[in-house]
């Protein structure tokens, strides 16, 4: 009898927790997604466009970097500086990522990738950072937004570079 009950209510408890996933459109939610948030995210950053990079996240955001954890989206004024300051000096940014992994639901989506921001100034000089991002993306009003964002430039203290870049073409939004 008890296993009977245990049967019903591991049933019941599955069923009822996974039907959420059935009622979406993966792939429909996972473009909107890609045109909403990644292509918007890329674009901005590569025009040097603060104000559209930091549209892209929510208003209550938490960005961890290993500097810390910031919960007063500090990091978004510090965008502001930083895109006026590579305007100034003439510097373009291109930047290219690849999901790796990608949960999602109805209301939030955790992403995984990896980037390749290279930084061309104008004289010429070009330096690459290779680095892993994980992302939590709420869907906030109807709209997308990057709800945590964290990423890093090492894994298990070893730096990620352009051979662990390459393990992935770069996604095309």
């Amino acid at each position: 009898m008890k296993l009977t009950l245990l049967a019903a209510l591991f049933t019941f408890l599955t069923l009822h927790t996974t039907t959420g996933l059935a009622d979406i459109n993966l792939e429909a939610t996972h473009k909107e997604i890609d045109n909403t948030v990644w292509k918007t995210f890329q674009d901005a950053f590569q025009a040097l466009d603060s104000k559209a990079l930091n549209d892209v996240y929510a208003d209550d955001v938490l960005r961890i970097t290993t500097d810390g954890i910031d919960t007063q989206s500090q990091f978004k004024e510090a965008n502001v500086t930083r895109f006026a300051e590579n305007i100034k000096n003439g510097d373009r940014i291109a930047l290219d990522f690849w999901l790796d992994s990608r949960q999602t639901n109805e209301t939030t989506s955790y992403d995984v990738g990896f980037y390749r921001m290279a930084i061309t100034t104008a004289t010429g000089e070009k330096n690459t950072v290779y680095g892993q991002f994980h992302i939590v993306l709420k869907n906030i009003d109807g709209r997308w937004k990057i709800a945590q964002d964290w990423d890093t430039t090492s894994i298990g203290g070893k730096p990620i570079t352009a051979v662990d870049f390459a393990r992935k073409v770069p996604d095309q939004f």
